[in-house]
């Protein structure tokens, strides 16, 4: 019987294109998606004073504002994570950026407070496909180089905080919130007049059975990159470990029964077809070999959530509130005009000392390494703030917590789609992005309103708590992804028998 001929996976493939001028156009478009999250994330430290001030809210009124962003969030990570898994990762975010514009840019024209909560959890809900985006980029990325290029990816993050901290600083003096409202919803519409150009994850096509559609763009990504796809015929991941315990199985033997041959076909279409079922993905997640990953991330997820946006609205929130509980400041009343948008500015360049950080670790150290060391220094530097300090030693202090918690995060975003099989990886990614909104809605109770009632030690010793247990599960997850291959089903998804645990 003659020898089949050679064949290739998707990674392979990438690999031998490497990274070029069509991974560099993802980048941008999946870039322009994290820009349109941060800025709609980073407005909810400026808009929350500013209509407590006009429409006479209670701390609690405001804090609700940010929390009905992050209930969305929470619906959405999940909703769209499954949409994408199941139809495409293109549908899964062009739903999300319309919803998010559409959103984003009534809210400007919110009549009142109930019309704003309304339209900022649509917002909310649209921001929740995030993850989609992430996962969508991820899956162009050669394995060798894909945690500095993820880390590249997240700048877009702290280049969307900065400007809208910049659009701030410059608008809500003048202008007010509703300008900054509208203006922030832009990024959004840029993706959805860029869209057409977008290809599909051939990752996805190929577990799709679609062999055909990704290999087209796998030969455009090679005509970009000027460079070859590897000899032989596309195949997917499954197909390739199935022919390989074929061969083992008949080594000894010069001639291979018919019938194993269709075994394996067999084999290979039940598990493609079970991994298809409507549900299988959330259930998936919490079967025998992703249990553990699973409930850790969600742990980590929510404590990075927690901490992060908790140390962001505490840059604006924690100098404020100090006016109403120190004997030194009392009589001065906290308004709009408290805030004071050069600090936010300038807090909000921690992101790049982060971003250092993560891209000098990420690929050197790992994974595992990189998150639990920044989450363990970040509780160090936030405990001199179990007492009260001095302005500049407050912002000197969340400037480092912040550094560390954004490398933190970055890197968890980058860990998160890398430990699940193309199968369920967006589902995976949503749901713990989901877990993490959860944090994201208590979190403001925390910054904002512990605060505001004078209980500063209350509310830093949670964040520390909180922190301290997402580091240690860090330590507890089962292996490092560092340069290793992407999986495609849950079947090919085992954890190396050299982890380390």
């Amino acid at each position: 019987m003659a020898e089949e001929g050679p064949s290739f996976t998707v990674d392979e493939a990438l690999v031998a294109m490497g990274f070029g001028k069509f991974q560099l156009y993802v980048l941008s478009y999946a870039g322009m998606g994290w820009v349109a999250e941060a800025m709609e994330m980073m407005l909810l430290s400026f808009v929350g004073p500013a209509v407590q001030s006009l429409w006479n809210l209670s701390a609690r009124e405001e804090s609700f504002i940010t929390s009905v962003v992050f209930a969305g969030m929470l619906i959405g990570a999940y909703s769209w994570g499954v949409v994408a898994d199941k139809h495409g990762r293109r549908k899964g975010f062009i739903i999300t950026a319309v919803v998010t514009f559409v959103a984003g840019f009534l809210s400007a024209f919110a009549p009142n407070y109930m019309w704003l909560i309304i339209l900022r959890c649509f917002v909310g809900l649209g921001l929740g496909g995030g993850p989609v985006l992430a996962s969508w980029y991820l899956e162009f990325i050669p394995a060798p180089n894909r945690g500095t290029w993820m880390v590249v990816f997240s700048a877009f993050w702290t280049v969307g905080t900065i400007f809208e901290a910049s659009l701030a600083w410059l608008i809500m003096p003048s202008m007010g919130w509703r300008w900054l409202l509208a203006l922030s919803s832009i990024p959004s519409l840029l993706l959805l007049l860029f869209y057409r150009w977008t290809p599909e994850s051939p990752r996805y096509l190929v577990l799709q059975g679609r062999n055909a559609e990704a290999l087209f763009i796998l030969e455009k990504i090679a005509r970009m990159n000027r460079t070859q796809l590897p000899k032989g015929v596309l195949s997917s991941e499954l197909e390739t470990e199935l022919e390989e315990n074929k061969n083992l199985t008949t080594e000894n033997t010069h001639l291979l029964n018919a019938g194993e041959t269709g075994e394996a076909v067999t084999v290979s279409k039940i598990v493609q077809k079970s991994e298809e079922r409507p549900g299988f993905a959330l259930v998936g997640l919490l079967s025998p070999t992703l249990v553990k990953r699973t409930l850790l991330l969600w742990v980590v997820f929510f404590g990075n959530a927690f901490s992060y946006y908790g140390i962001v609205l505490l840059t604006t929130e924690l100098n404020n509130s100090q006016n109403n509980c120190y004997p030194t400041q009392k009589g001065l009343r906290h308004s709009s005009n408290d805030v004071n948008y050069k600090d936010v500015f300038i807090a909000s360049f921690a992101e790049f000392p982060g971003l250092l950080i993560s891209a000098a670790m990420v690929d050197r150290l790992g994974r595992k390494v990189s998150m639990s060391s920044m989450l363990f220094i970040s509780c160090i530097c936030l405990l001199p703030l179990l007492s009260h300090q001095s302005p500049s030693v407050t912002t000197t202090l969340l400037f480092c917590g912040r550094i560390c918690i954004s490398s933190a995060f970055t890197v968890v975003y980058i860990y998160a789609p890398e430990i699940y099989p193309t199968a369920v990886r967006t589902t995976g990614v949503g749901v713990a992005s989901s877990v993490g909104r959860i944090g994201g809605v208590l979190c403001p109770l925390v910054a904002v309103g512990l605060v505001h009632g004078c209980h500063q030690t209350i509310a830093v010793l949670l964040f520390e708590i909180v922190i301290f247990v997402s580091g240690v599960c860090v330590c507890l997850f089962p292996f490092e992804t560092s340069g290793r291959d992407l999986t495609d089903s849950i079947s090919t998804s085992k954890e190396p028998t050299s982890a380390s645990v």
